[in-house]
């Protein structure tokens, strides 16, 4: 049987957020104090509103880069659960200074402020654009190759200043490497949505979606239940050798974007059979963009005993269901 953190306090950064918001979810779940703090920046007071009225739930409104609420969001908290960051590779193009102070100034901030409450643990979110312009496959953690955008560049600082913290202040910390991660809450609004929801955005308003390239691009998209699922198995390792490292989160399964959307299509149409008639639309790679990204999660197996339970096509199926049934989101 896995391990599972219960009874504890537990700070949720980023906690708004797609990821953040279902994490709450199954830390409330195993009876555990949870405390949220989060800007809405890009997270959404929506993905909240389930735990309102759990007095077992903590809303604190504020910034990573406002050092003084890090320490209150920290005061008292066995866990950290870091997941706010401005994400999107061009996001961080078009403003690499904002995505720098938040998830660079603001990552430090937080492990400063868990390392004066003694916290007994800092998980935090990684990205696969930390291999950069590494072209092997799979991807293993002890192999990187050089950032391709701004965005890269700060995860791969915060992996580095994690490090630090952990040799000189005795931080235990645990980095995750999200690969592509997908499903319920991920908000298709905004010019830097994640592709799977705003395929389906597209889709579901019977709009052509637009693949960037040639559809040839392949991604480890990874479903959240797997996701929700490395997190809290990164907190309850015991293992010495399991904390003050990176793991890979992923299903271990590249999918093309041609793939992609008719596996999509497939699922909407079984809602909307208006669906099953739209043909894609090809534009330009985007900039910053990898060929190809495939995860090895052997390390994760062997120190985490993750299993990834949800692959690609049954992820994609809940995926879209759950958009059909949340028509305002």
């Amino acid at each position: 049987m896995k391990r599972r953190i219960e009874n504890c306090r537990v700070l949720v950064t980023g906690g708004a957020g797609f990821i953040g918001s279902n994490l709450v979810e199954a830390l409330l779940a195993a009876r555990n104090e949870v405390v949220v703090l989060d800007n809405f920046m890009t997270g959404r007071r929506e993905n909240l509103a389930p735990f309102a009225g759990n007095p077992a739930f903590t809303l604190l409104e504020g910034d990573i880069r406002d050092m003084a609420m890090c320490r209150k969001a920290a005061a008292g908290a066995d866990y950290v659960l870091h997941q706010a960051a401005l994400g999107s590779v061009p996001r961080s193009i078009k403003d690499p200074m904002t995505t720098t102070e938040v998830n660079i100034s603001g990552f430090v901030n937080m492990l400063f402020a868990a390392q004066e409450a003694k916290v007994k643990r800092f998980v935090y979110a990684a990205s696969s654009s930390t291999y950069g312009d590494s072209t092997a496959l799979p991807k293993v953690e002890e192999r990187i190759g050089k950032p391709l955008s701004p965005y890269a560049i700060t995860k791969y600082v915060d992996e580095l200043f994690a490090e630090n913290f952990s040799g000189i202040y005795g931080v235990e910390t645990v980095g995750l490497r999200y690969f592509n991660v997908f499903g319920r809450r991920q908000d298709p609004d905004g010019a830097y949505a994640a592709v799977i929801p705003r395929f389906v955005r597209s889709l579901l308003r019977h709009e052509s979606p637009v693949i960037n390239g040639d559809g040839s691009y392949s991604r480890d998209f990874t479903y959240i239940d797997n996701v929700v699922d490395a997190n809290l198995l990164a907190m309850a390792a015991v293992e010495p050798e399991a904390v003050n490292t990176v793991y890979n989160v992923a299903f271990g399964e590249r999918t093309t974007l041609n793939e992609l959307f008719l596996y999509l299509r497939e699922n909407l149409a079984k809602f909307d059979p208006a669906v099953a008639g739209i043909e894609p639309q090809y534009g330009p790679v985007r900039a910053g963009d990898i060929p190809h990204s495939l995860a090895d999660i052997g390390k994760a197996r062997r120190l985490l005993g993750y299993e990834p339970e949800i692959g690609v096509k049954q992820g994609l199926e809940l995926a879209a269901e759950w958009y059909f049934n949340h028509p305002a989101w």
